[in-house]
């Protein structure tokens, strides 16, 4: 298991109003001095889009790009064509560095946002739109596989795919061979749902890993002052490693029993304007904690 992070965990995501744009070069060297292997692309267009030049950028730093993260608006079949269009962009782009995998989500919709960690049944799709939704993400999947790249899906908070049920449902209605899942410890937490039983019950269909840790009294306010999704992550919802409510050790032994020999992604959605945010020292501190649970494990390379 190799360990990589990404620029969300830099306050560099497409939340808007959150955030604050840094030089990439200034993200990807403190990705560099705190002893990562790889990093995800971030927001199309953050790192640079030319081929030559980001394999340069990332090699001088012996970082290796592992994966990117893309959002497609599920619920809204009008928009499908630009969403194509844009997955198959990154994934060339992708696939020019060596990449052999790309994670799509549902795009965050403000009706979810809005109640993000406390969703009920009635706040999911409806059966036509499940059906509508699940065969773009075919037609999208097996793209990507022609050009070499399989797809994991990432269920996220403020989105149609959020919660243990949505995410069961979604993976019973996808191709198992065609759509992998990307489990995100920290949403699958804030979703309502055991990230250890997912590993567990998922096993193989788990493509890629999000280690991300979830601050318990934050999410407990979050659900009983009804924060929106937005200002659970400025109020500081996700925290370093180890430091939350996720069990690592317990996770890693699962993924270990599984299997798993893909990347783990340390990710902390943080807005860097927010008093005390240090992204490189809490990036630190979540490296090393996680490098020690694989290295008791014997899981390093």
């Amino acid at each position: 298991m190799k360990i990589a992070t990404a620029p969300v965990s830099w306050g560099i995501f497409e939340i808007e109003g959150l955030g604050a744009q840094r030089p990439y070069t200034e993200v990807l060297d403190e990705m560099s001095r705190a002893g990562y292997e790889g990093t995800e692309l971030g927001p199309y267009g953050y790192l640079p889009t030319d081929p030559k030049l980001l394999h340069r950028e990332l090699a001088q730093r012996h970082l290796r790009l592992v994966t990117a993260f893309v959002p497609i608006p599920l619920s809204e079949p009008e928009r499908f064509e630009g969403a194509f269009s844009e997955v198959l962009r990154v994934a060339d782009l992708l696939g020019a560095l060596g990449a052999t995998l790309v994670i799509l989500a549902d795009a965050l919709h403000p009706r979810r946002m809005a109640i993000a960690g406390r969703a009920t049944p009635e706040d999911g799709l409806t059966e036509q739109q499940w059906e509508t939704a699940v065969a773009f993400l075919h037609r999208v999947a097996r793209a990507c596989r022609d050009r070499g790249l399989r797809v994991a899906f990432h269920h996220h908070a403020g989105t149609f795919v959020e919660t243990p049920s949505e995410i069961e449902r979604l993976l019973a209605m996808t191709d198992p061979d065609v759509i992998g899942l990307c489990l995100d410890t920290g949403h699958f937490v804030y979703g309502g749902g055991d990230p250890i039983r997912a590993a567990r019950t998922y096993g193989s269909r788990i493509w890629h890993v999000h280690a991300k840790d979830v601050n318990p009294k934050v999410l407990e306010r979050v659900r009983r002052e009804s924060f929106t999704f937005a200002e659970a992550v400025r109020e500081g919802v996700f925290c370093p490693l180890g430091d939350g409510l996720v069990d690592f050790p317990s996770l890693i032994r699962e993924l270990r029993a599984q299997d798993y020999q893909g990347w783990i992604v340390v990710e902390q959605d943080v807005d860097p304007r927010q008093p005390g945010v240090n992204p490189l020292r809490d990036a630190i501190r979540s490296r090393i904690y996680l490098r020690q649970i694989l290295e008791r494990l014997n899981l390093t390379d």
